[in-house]
């Protein structure tokens, strides 16, 4: 398989970026989308030049950042997928491929394709967490009844593995879905309810203070997650707002 590339380079987060052209040749159907990548940068780097930079870890959808908006989508044309587990028999022979780093005023690019994630970290940070009692009566967990269904929808909430999948599909980019996703998977268990009030007002006071917009009620955000969180997250969250604010 032969391929053009057009790729976003930037050497620097106050630099000025464009989109440069690159030719690939042999590459397999069965490769990921990295591995393609890989290909690239070995082959820029035996004639001197500076390869590719691009976010990878584990390289199996689990770390969520390999974030890359391939052909005017977030982690590329399949569904269900990171970057990482997208395979190269979704593209053709004689395909142009065009590819960017998320674009989002929260998520500035450091350089070529990695950007700057750590406002969602400083969103986890303002209340992604519950109380522990360290004095030694802690209680295990397998002793607190739950229903099933509110177990699985929380669980089904912390799947999100906050690759920003979502915020670069918004053309606001908006970040109510990953929001959305950590505040449920406390808010639907009892081991969540000690900080409940505190936890969605300081998050979301924290979305709003990183920049990302509102939410714009299209759902190109739970079309384009890899791991499908729903968009009733997002509703909840809303919710539990009202709530807290009604608390004080």
């Amino acid at each position: 398989m032969n391929l053009t590339l057009k790729i976003w380079r930037q050497k620097g987060p106050q630099d000025k970026g464009k989109m440069v052209e690159y030719k690939v040749t042999e590459i397999s159907e069965h490769m990921s989308f990295l591995e393609m990548m890989d290909v690239l940068n070995e082959q820029l780097t035996n004639k001197g030049d500076d390869p590719v930079a691009f976010d990878h870890d584990c390289r199996e959808g689990i770390c969520g950042m390999c974030s890359m908006y391939i052909n005017g989508e977030a982690h590329g044309p399949d569904r269900g997928v990171t970057t990482c587990q997208l395979h190269m028999r979704m593209f053709k022979d004689g395909d142009t491929i065009t590819i960017e780093p998320f674009r989002a005023k929260a998520f500035p690019v450091i350089k070529d394709l990695v950007i700057d994630r750590s406002s969602f970290e400083r969103i986890q940070q303002a209340g992604g967490y519950i109380s522990v009692n360290t004095s030694g009566n802690t209680q295990d967990a397998n002793a607190i009844p739950i229903d099933k269904h509110a177990a699985d929808t929380a669980m089904d909430a912390a799947t999100c593995i906050g690759c920003g999948a979502c915020v670069a599909s918004c053309k606001n980019s908006s970040a109510m879905l990953f929001v959305g996703a950590k505040v449920s998977q406390y808010a639907l268990l009892p081991q969540g309810q000690v900080e409940a009030t505190d936890r969605v007002k300081n998050m979301v006071a924290q979305m709003d203070l990183e920049g990302f917009g509102n939410c714009t009620n299209t759902g190109a955000c739970e079309v384009e997650c890899p791991k499908g969180i729903s968009l009733e997250n997002i509703a909840r969250m809303n919710r539990e707002f009202f709530a807290a604010s009604i608390k004080g």
